[in-house]
């Protein structure tokens, strides 16, 4: 039905940056809100930043003017530009989506990409 593939992760020194990536790829009517969560080792997955159909967005906190999500909609894509890295910013990141399968409301559902690790050395 929907497939979320995540790149971009790797290695980077604190104060570097990295652009992650993550496209939304088979058979659904439209892609509502999308996001990208983190998970530490041993730690649960917490939101990061999310941003609405409508290009709304919000942001975590510990990631406010640092981080800026975007998203293309005609290439069902979703990007996470993350700058001023911190070792605190070392994770899974991974992206979601609130997919419509269909014009019905009870075709919702929500999709997870497998991640992409962000490792920040300090």
């Amino acid at each position: 039905q929907v497939q979320l593939v995540e790149s971009g992760g790797g290695l980077a020194q604190a104060g570097g940056s990295l652009r992650l990536s993550c496209a939304a790829s088979g058979r659904f009517f439209r892609i509502n809100d999308m996001g990208w969560y983190r998970k530490a080792p041993g730690d649960q997955r917490d939101l990061v930043a999310a941003i609405s159909s409508g290009g709304s967005t919000n942001y975590a906190a510990s990631v406010e003017g640092r981080f800026t999500i975007s998203r293309d909609n005609a290439k069902n894509m979703v990007y996470l530009q993350m700058d001023s890295l911190k070792a605190e910013d070392t994770g899974v990141y991974s992206c979601n989506a609130d997919v419509a399968l269909s014009i019905f409301r009870s075709s919702r559902t929500i999709s997870w990409g497998q991640g992409t690790q962000v490792t920040v050395s300090s």
